[in-house]
């Protein structure tokens, strides 16, 4: 299998010690021994090949990926894109190559897809995200390949479409609430240019898993300490940053790049130690002990962003009244996030033994099916009610008696849908140990299923969820304790 994206770019950070991104432009404005103003005028093809593939040699173990500029490449015709195939061929195969495309045609992206990720074999890409989730598919689809959206520039003018309508609803935000549901963490990342630490502040507060790609950032080198307490993820990571271009013609390259290493990490190292030093919140009841880390927190941060966790009166299919409602059907209409709520039944299947899936109607149907096409098991359903006609069958789906089936649901609140399913499909000759749903109420519900017979496994509980949405500051406390004390 091919090394993923991600595999291949937390092995060069931690093996370089680095969090650095090399452009490789060839800018003959860039190259050494260019007149005052930078510029380099009497310049052959070959002069850029050996100015980049040095910058490469120079820099392989001290930097963590390269991004080539495709318009730069673009821009000399022909023998730039001939450069861009020779440039590509010497970057270490242990180093991730971004290619900074900022692709935006939809008629061109499968074909520019297949170019990039095929034929070219970089790692990632950068995308524009005006066209919305159609220009990105095409490139989502290569499981190992990632994107970056660009969500904001450095240039003045941007501003007023940018940071239209206000400066508390721009619209470079809206971008990054939509676009982080257009693939998973590991596929899908931002380009942030900026040098100002309040714009990556206010990106991480809504993608705080999502790894940022920094750009323009040395217009004042001075904040590189604020900007790398904003811009981090939780974990002291989640942020690449640009190596200055000015650099790239200096002779002491090496020597700036390791004093660069060390400052970063000597600022991050601070960043650790200081959230690790802060008191850790906790309920003044002492219902959270500590501070969990919970597997599938960016799901749980979708699922609300999506609305499929409402506050408000709502009475559940058992009867019962909550200050909450979740609301899964909305999934299957986004398929990025349905994507991820198979993978995450998938998961818990895997160390299941059954020789068919059966889904419980209405609600776990679509997910049923799509186990059942991704794990390639047959499927079949117990029908709510037996027609009147026709076969009149209570279970719908070719199976032999004596076989075991696992069962999915979506939700467990009371258990009575997911006894009275499993007792149908028992009814038939069928073996039922194990029920699966992706949420559970946690009310005693596993217990009363143990009672019956049946292990109940679930993606996600009620507290994970209420604890997620509050570290992120998606709720309120009065919300968190709505959903706490209702667990109860």
């Amino acid at each position: 299998m091919e090394t993923s994206f991600f595999e291949k770019l937390n092995s060069a950070i931690a093996r370089n010690q680095s969090l650095l991104v090399v452009g490789l432009d060839p800018n003959p404005e860039m190259m050494p021994g260019g007149d005052e103003s930078g510029e380099r005028l009497d310049y052959r093809m070959s002069d850029l090949c050996d100015w980049l593939t040095a910058i490469v040699e120079t820099t392989r173990d001290r930097v963590c990926a390269y991004k080539p500029t495709l318009g730069f490449y673009q821009a000399l015709g022909i023998p730039g894109l001939e450069l861009l195939a020779t440039v590509l061929q010497d970057i270490p195969e242990d180093i991730p190559v971004i290619l900074d495309a900022k692709h935006s045609d939809l008629n061109t992206a499968t074909a520019f897809a297949r170019t990039v990720f095929e034929t070219w074999n970089a790692d990632a890409v950068t995308l524009n995200p005006y066209a919305g989730q159609d220009e990105a598919a095409p490139f989502l689809v290569y499981p190992d390949k990632a994107v970056f959206v660009l969500c904001r520039t450095s240039n003045p003018t941007a501003s007023p479409l940018q940071d239209f309508p206000s400066l508390q609803t721009p619209f470079y935000l809206q971008v990054v609430k939509e676009a982080r549901l257009w693939g998973p963490l590991e596929q899908l990342g931002f380009e942030v240019g900026t040098s100002q630490p309040e714009v990556f502040r206010n990106v991480r507060a809504i993608a705080p898993e999502r790894l940022l790609l920094a750009r323009s950032i040395w217009s004042e080198p001075q904040q590189l300490e604020a900007l790398l307490r904003v811009g981090f993820d939780r974990n002291g990571a989640g942020l690449l940053l640009p190596v200055p271009q000015d650099w790239l013609k200096r002779d002491d390259l090496p020597e700036q790049l390791e004093e660069l290493n060390g400052e970063i990490d000597r600022i991050r190292q601070d960043i650790v130690q200081d959230a690790s030093a802060c008191e850790l919140w906790t309920p003044a009841d002492g219902q959270l002990e500590a501070v969990r880390e919970f597997p599938h927190r960016d799901l749980v941060l979708q699922l609300y962003d999506l609305e499929c966790i409402l506050f408000g009166e709502y009475v559940q299919a058992s009867g019962a009244t909550f200050p909450y409602y979740i609301d899964l059907r909305k999934i299957i209409s986004n398929p990025q996030l349905f994507h991820q709520v198979l993978h995450a039944y998938a998961e818990i299947l895997q160390n299941l033994r059954f020789d068919r899936i059966a889904g419980l109607p209405y609600g776990a149907l679509p997910t049923a099916t799509g186990l059942s096409l991704r794990l390639h098991h047959p499927m079949i359903f117990p029908r709510k009610e037996v027609k009147a006609h026709g076969t009149r069958r209570a279970i719908e789906g070719h199976f032999h008696p004596g076989e075991t089936v696992v069962v999915i649901d979506d939700i467990l609140i009371s258990g009575n849908s997911a006894i009275e399913g499993a007792q149908k499909l028992e009814a038939a000759g069928l073996v039922v140990n194990d029920i699966v749903v992706f949420i559970d109420h946690e009310k005693g519900v596993k217990d009363r299923l143990k009672a019956k017979g049946y292990r109940a496994h679930s993606v996600l509980t009620i507290s994970e969820i209420a604890e997620t949405l509050y570290r992120s500051k998606r709720i309120s406390q009065r919300q968190f304790e709505a959903i706490a004390h209702q667990d109860r």
